[in-house]
């Protein structure tokens, strides 16, 4: 089930690259949904979570400048809140060494990640574990039967060779890119194989 467990989370990573479908960065997601209720309640712990110990004084410093602020009016408001979102965000990032490319739309998360909120939300990753297992099932199949059958026309020509080894090479990479991220470059002792040469023979 651990294994389970990590497969399914590296497949967000696997099937979304960082940056399009990180959805921390969102005006509907979890950061900025924490600083509207800490702006709300006046209170800073709210959003404290989200960020590195080493940078609370900075966040507690930006919202205390924001509170005071709002309270010139609405357009001042809007202004101070705006701020404190993109501060927040972007030290969120920062701790995670990821970079700030700006506060993105609300509705702009891709659904998949939607779920895996949701299922936390709903204290059960039942649908969501279905919903990748899916996904890793197709991948892993439409990339085999490209290879496959580019492998029983290997032979025909150079370009037909070319084509193989290009369809080779993303069933493997793919496959290897799966076993890294669920084990790590130094995972499980496996049994050596020969180098990533493709065989007209046979698949690797």
């Amino acid at each position: 089930m651990k294994k389970l467990l990590l497969l399914l989370a590296m497949m967000l990573l696997w099937l979304f690259p960082a940056g399009a479908w990180a959805h921390c960065d969102t005006l509907d997601g979890p950061v900025v949904t924490a600083a509207r209720a800490a702006l709300a309640a006046g209170e800073a712990t709210p959003v404290l979570r989200w960020v590195r110990a080493a940078d609370e004084a900075e966040i507690t410093a930006v919202f205390t400048h924001t509170l005071a602020v709002r309270k010139l009016g609405p357009e001042a408001q809007e202004l101070a809140d705006r701020f404190f979102f993109e501060t927040l965000v972007r030290v969120h990032r920062a701790g995670e060494g990821a970079p700030y490319t700006g506060l993105k739309p609300a509705g702009t998360t891709l659904p998949i990640i939607a779920e895996a909120d949701a299922a936390l939300a709903g204290g059960s990753a039942g649908a969501l574990i279905t919903r990748m297992q899916d996904h890793l099932r197709r991948g892993i199949s439409e990339r085999f039967a490209r290879a496959l059958q580019a492998r029983d026309h290997a032979e025909h020509s150079v370009t037909a060779g070319r084509d193989y080894v290009a369809a080779y090479i993303a069933y493997v990479h793919y496959v290897e890119g799966v076993r890294n991220a669920i084990m790590g470059e130094a995972g499980e002792a496996e049994t050596a194989t020969p180098a990533h040469v493709p065989a007209t023979g046979h698949a690797h």
